[in-house]
């Protein structure tokens, strides 16, 4: 097919962009599957043969223990180390009581803010205070919510220092250093558990910290290249690591006026969400394709985790298309993630079901009523047969579709065939054809998108699949090409209304 524009060419771009990225992923899920079922059958092969020799005989650190302590380890965390110096100071100026209750009182706060970032408080002895994101709950965004957290913490110690300098009371010398690499994590606890984290990563945050000004936020250039696309930064300095060379310093700022609500730029806007969202897809990804992987029964042959994959790319690459806005895309993504989810529960109202769930995960992703009431509906709008009502659904149901217009097709449609078989729903090969054929002739891509990238093959697809049926005589084959022409007519018709 001739290339007649930029925008085709670009699309074609795309495409073979996100072919490849599936590619990438279906094999990187495919080994941590299989990563996953050999440690578990080890651990499991390994319990039952501890649990043959009696306790006496084993090693203290071999014994049974219900409380015991857990190494974790992280491959990407982001810690916030807060250097506190004065109390000794505070404490001549009035009572050591009252100096620690100011003391708690401030980590009472800074606990708040990390909460509301989804950030781990770490064990810290003394007047110092850690937090860490991407602890124990690993995710891609962790950089930005430490930042985020400590750009508030840094307003809530400036308030602070305002009031004490109003009375004329003596004040902490606060300051903040941020860091973002692996980690080790010990957590320990029963009732409440707790972390403590080692490794480089928390040492150059500690020095990062007492590399800073006073209420300044410190960050190291591991932490700036992740988080430099949303904020503001002023260059400070570098800073010597071991058998690393120099790390360059930079201090947060603010969020960049285009990201931020307020003036000061401390709090993020609906555009920052929005982008933060994008970014978060990632992690909500892996979580429910994980959830398929497991749960989804075994005769899903068609509506399993890869066409879940399939619909995510084929929803992105048409929106694209479409020019649709970031949140759309995100929409769309989502959408697409959760659409076929259902099936864990029911086959029949899938739909139904994969919406339910979706109003389950996505509030814990910081997804808004709205949004979720979105992509519940473009989750609905691929019940079969389809009737978009909106730019978005149209580009939903053709992504759901997409495999009708592919080269891929026949062998696609077969595992569908399969699954249905598999639950007693058809009966013959030959049917499912037939029946192939009735849909493929009725169907038609909504956007213009799908129609360019994917209407030419279709007519191929017929001609294919008419070759593969079985007549018992000329009288059958001549009834059914009535039956499609009949079809035919009235999909042109529903097109064109």
């Amino acid at each position: 097919m001739p290339i007649e524009n930029q925008k085709e060419l670009d699309l074609i771009y795309q495409l073979h962009k996100i072919t490849k990225e599936k590619q990438e992923l279906e094999k990187e899920l495919q080994k941590h599957i299989k990563e996953k079922q050999e440690f578990q059958q080890r651990v499991g092969e390994l319990e039952s043969i501890l649990a043959q020799v009696p306790p006496e005989f084993l090693p203290e650190n071999a014994r049974p223990n219900v409380g015991q302590d857990k190494q974790l380890k992280f491959d990407m965390a982001t810690v916030l180390f807060i250097d506190i110096h004065g109390f000794k100071r505070i404490a001549e100026s009035k009572n050591t009581q009252e100096a620690i209750d100011e003391l708690d009182q401030m980590f009472y706060e800074f606990n708040k803010i990390a909460q509301k970032h989804n950030l781990q408080r770490i064990k810290t002895i003394g007047d110092t205070y850690m937090v860490a994101g991407g602890v124990p709950v690993k995710n891609n965004t962790n950089p930005i919510d430490v930042v985020l957290a400590a750009l508030e913490m840094a307003k809530y110690i400036h308030q602070l220092r305002k009031e004490y300098e109003e009375k004329q009371l003596q004040f902490w010398e606060l300051r903040l250093g941020i860091n973002t690499g692996p980690v080790r994590a010990l957590a320990w606890g029963r009732k409440k558990i707790n972390y403590d984290i080692k490794g480089e990563t928390v040492n150059i945050a500690t020095r990062v910290a007492a590399s800073s000004d006073l209420d300044k936020i410190n960050i190291s250039a591991n932490t700036y290249v992740l988080v430099t696309e949303y904020f503001e930064f002023e260059k400070h300095g570098s800073l010597p690591i071991k058998y690393e060379g120099e790390i360059d310093m930079y201090y947060v700022k603010r969020l960049k006026p285009e990201f931020s609500q307020d003036t000061e730029g401390i709090y993020p806007n609906h555009t920052f969400k929005v982008k933060y969202l994008l970014r978060q897809f990632t992690d909500l990804q892996e979580i429910l394709l994980d959830k398929l992987e497991r749960e989804l029964p075994p005769y899903l042959y068609y509506h399993n985790y890869k066409h879940t994959i399939d619909v995510i790319n084929q929803a992105e690459l048409i929106g694209l298309g479409e020019g649709v806005s970031e949140e759309e895309l995100l929409l769309l993504k989502t959408a697409a993630l959760f659409h076929d989810a259902g099936h864990i529960i029911q086959y029949e109202n899938h739909e139904y079901y994969g919406c339910q769930m979706a109003r389950e995960y996505l509030p814990k992703f910081k997804y808004t009523q709205e949004q979720i009431d979105r992509i519940c509906e473009l989750i609905l709008a691929t019940k079969l047969p389809p009737k978009p009502k909106n730019l978005l659904e149209k580009i939903m149901c053709d992504a759901d579709l997409d495999y009708l217009g592919r080269q891929d097709f026949i062998p696609v449609s077969n595992t569908l065939y399969e699954e249905l078989k598999a639950q007693g729903k058809i009966d013959s090969l030959n049917e499912w054809n037939k029946i192939q054929v009735k849909f493929l002739t009725g169907h038609q891509y909504f956007t213009e998108t799908a129609n360019r990238l994917r209407e030419v093959n279709k007519e191929k697809q017929i001609e294919r699949i008419k070759k593969l049926i079985k007549w018992d005589n000329e009288v059958e084959r001549q009834k059914f090409e009535q039956e499609l022409q009949q079809i035919m007519e009235r999909a042109k018709a529903n097109h064109t209304n």
